[in-house]
């Protein structure tokens, strides 16, 4: 077994694009093991000096150089975390001074950008959508349905409630999903409260094996969550949906940043913000 290593994400806000492309780099070593730590809010340099102590101490302890990703706009700051027990991979300092080169424009080294409240109007609608998502979900309310962009179908636990949430939150996308029941599936009809909106379902189905051990862990020992009826309730599902045209994709393997992204490109949805 390889020796685990230390991975610091850093940042001067919520840490979420240090700990994004971390994880996105530190995914080609996936034969090795990694202790993975979120640092957000180092905003200042009596932080930086504290967490690079930190840092050292782990140095020791690891007998390796723990790896450290930051997104940090003060120039001070930045310097304080360039550890020489260390790697530091700097994503400020990697693209910024390209990227200023190239546009011959100086970088505004705002904190907050990224992630930050930028637009009022643009996170309004961020919200609503997400309010939209949740007031429609599971088939909660099936009115105002003209007002979706998009609306997910599939059996019980196939992933819809999730992605409603992801589409929203990251695109401004207003999804809502419906439960496909025993009732629905006992005819290759789509449900009626679907029909007018057929243009905008998408589909969501799931390797019946994997569904059956999802459904195990809410109610097990029960026909739900028989692995008989969820491959029944697969196979039905599926039917509908080539029947009937509505393009879909399994979820068994897929991330949620995956399934969404799917839908936004295959339906050709465009984000909101």
């Amino acid at each position: 077994m390889p020796h685990r290593r230390s991975a610091f994400f850093i940042s001067d806000r919520t840490g979420i694009t240090a700990e994004s492309l971390g994880q996105t780099l530190l995914t080609q070593f996936d034969t090795l093991e990694f202790h993975r730590e979120t640092v957000p809010f180092i905003d200042t340099v009596e932080k930086a000096e504290a967490l690079a102590a930190r840092i050292r101490e782990r140095a020791q302890i690891d007998h390796h150089k723990p790896l450290v990703f930051t997104s940090i706009v003060n120039p001070e700051i930045r310097q304080v975390l360039r550890i020489d027990s260390a790697l530091t991979i700097d994503f400020f300092e990697t693209f910024i001074a390209e990227l200023e080169k190239e546009l011959g424009q100086s970088a505004s080294l705002t904190v907050g950008k990224a992630h930050g409240m930028v637009s009022e109007e643009k996170y309004d609608h961020r919200i609503e959508a997400v309010n939209f998502s949740l007031n429609h979900d599971d088939g909660v309310k099936l009115k105002d349905l003209t007002e979706a962009d998009v609306i997910l179908v599939g059996v019980s636990r196939s992933g819809k409630t999730p992605t409603c949430l992801y589409l929203a939150l990251q695109y401004g996308i207003k999804a809502a999903n419906y439960p496909l029941t025993p009732e629905d599936l006992d005819t290759t009809s789509l449900p009626k409260i679907l029909l007018p909106y057929r243009s905008k379902l998408f589909g969501l189905t799931i390797d019946p094996a994997r569904l059956h051990h999802i459904r195990s862990e809410r109610r097990p020992d029960s026909r739900y969550a028989s692995l008989d009826n969820c491959r029944f309730e697969v196979n039905e599902a599926e039917s509908m949906f080539r029947q009937h045209a509505v393009p879909f994709i399994s979820t068994t393997h897929k991330s949620i940043e995956e399934i969404a992204s799917t839908i936004m490109h295959k339906a050709t949805l465009e984000r909101h913000f």
